[in-house]
């Protein structure tokens, strides 16, 4: 008795190309509202300072990646970002200082948006 017999089985592969084109034409076609992407800029003592070195740190959705923050900052401000780094910040509950009682504070998501030297973006 063999463990190992010495016949191989051959698997034929099944051609998943045709289903590649189509999805790809699929999202090639799909439009995206990039304007709703970038809630709103974040004006902070940590972000004014970032800005001096080409930081910029915006608001933006929380279903938002990367590729869409980048597209959103190329067609609102006509820049086109080094690297975008997001950070997101989970609602939690806390204690007020002044009664003891239980405040709710939101949660968001940041991108840090860093630009080339020579570029920038007007805020105000």
């Amino acid at each position: 008795m063999a463990l190992f017999g010495s016949k191989k089985k051959v698997v034929k592969k099944k051609d998943t190309s045709e289903k590649v084109k189509q999805v790809s034409s699929v999202r090639a076609t799909v439009s995206r509202d990039l304007s709703s992407v970038l809630v709103k800029p974040r004006i902070t003592e940590k972000a004014v300072t970032a800005s001096e070195r080409n930081v910029y740190v915006f608001e933006v959705r929380s279903d938002a990646n990367k590729f869409d923050i980048r597209d959103a900052v190329k067609e609102i401000f006509g820049v086109t970002p080094v690297k975008v780094r997001t950070v997101t910040s989970q609602p939690r509950q806390s204690l007020s200082r002044a009664r003891g009682r239980k405040v709710a504070v939101k949660g968001l998501k940041k991108a840090y948006i860093y630009l080339k030297d020579g570029d920038s973006i007007s805020l105000v």
